[in-house]
């Protein structure tokens, strides 16, 4: 089968696709005939061995794919060969073939694209997690959504629409804003790219306050940089701002703000919520396919690319300019 490989740290151009032996399934695992791999913020990280989680090499990048089960290991029942399934997380997914544990393989509604299925677990369920478990998110609420065209940012506006927020948009162009108003936000804000110096920074949190109605009561920030003191300082008294990634640097908070609004700045890490609390990601991963059943929630999938051109793919992410997900077609 073929794959694509990183065998050194380095960007998207150092992936080489080769041809490799097909993974064995041992007990308790499933083995996918892949026709989607999604492409996400880790892929990027983890070939240049600057994610939390260095998997050794070779290895295919990819983490969640969609496709038909080829075969399962022993002890496994709830799938069978010709099952289509979503499977993730998971390792080396951006290959013909994949193997995960029979935990992580979910059966997908007929109508489901395989491309949506392996764009709906990490994004949705990062975003599903963070508003809520651990915001709490409450029908009525302002949810200001950073980085909001993107993958996990997409996710959190039509879920906060979902769960009956009201939906303010925050991202770096008005063609970003413009998709995340035709996912359900009702409002948008536009942010300058780059540093912020102080005066930019309190212009912006003026700009977040005026669009939220006075403050926001969350904040979901997968961006981090600048962006977070900006939008932090436009919280309402008791409000939650979720940590959930930094593709703009890793911010430094003064914490007089959270005392001041008498706030929580929350930590979002879905990943090991996964491992510590798996019966709450199983319902979780239910209502989610639920959801998207019942049509209110839709993975935007904008672009797709064959598993040859897949380092392709992966660049895409580097210079922030994606609307929706990215997924890669073996």
């Amino acid at each position: 089968m073929k794959a694509l490989l990183s065998r050194a740290p380095g960007g998207p151009e150092t992936l080489s696709l080769e041809d490799v032996p097909a993974p064995p399934v041992a007990a308790g695992e499933v083995r996918v005939t892949v026709r989607a791999c999604s492409v996400n913020f880790p892929d990027l990280l983890v070939i240049q061995d600057l994610y939390q989680f260095k998997p050794p090499r070779p290895f295919a990048p990819g983490s969640e794919v969609a496709g038909i089960v080829e075969s399962v290991g022993e002890g496994v029942t709830h799938v069978t060969s010709g099952d289509r399934v979503l499977l993730g997380p998971i390792q080396n997914g951006m290959a013909e073939l994949a193997v995960g544990p029979a935990r992580a393989c979910w059966k997908i509604p007929a109508s489901m694209p395989f491309e949506e299925a392996a764009a709906l677990l990490m994004t949705y369920g990062t975003s599903y997690h963070a508003l809520k478990d651990r915001a709490a998110l409450k029908r009525g609420e302002t949810l200001l959504v950073l980085g909001a065209g993107g993958g996990v940012g997409s996710a959190a506006v039509e879920l906060g629409v979902a769960l009956g927020a009201r939906v303010i948009a925050a991202a770096s162009s008005e063609a970003k804003l413009a998709f995340a108003r035709e996912h359900g936000a009702a409002d948008g804000v536009l942010y300058p790219r780059g540093a912020l110096d102080r005066e930019a920074a309190r212009a912006l949190t003026d700009r977040f306050k005026a669009a939220c109605g006075g403050g926001a009561d969350v904040i979901y920030d997968p961006i981090g940089g600048d962006y977070s003191e900006a939008a932090l300082r436009a919280i309402n008294w008791r409000g939650r701002h979720l940590v959930v990634g930094f593709t703009a640097g890793i911010p430094k908070l003064p914490l007089n703000l959270p005392l001041l609004k008498d706030c929580d700045v929350r930590g979002v890490f879905w990943g090991e919520f996964m491992r510590r609390e798996p019966e709450r990601h199983i319902a979780n991963t239910q209502e989610l396919l639920a959801l998207y059943e019942a049509g209110r929630i839709r993975p935007a999938v904008t672009e797709r690319f064959p598993l040859a051109r897949g380092a392709e793919a992966i660049a895409r992410l580097k210079d922030r300019a994606v609307q929706g997900k990215v997924v890669v077609m073996p």
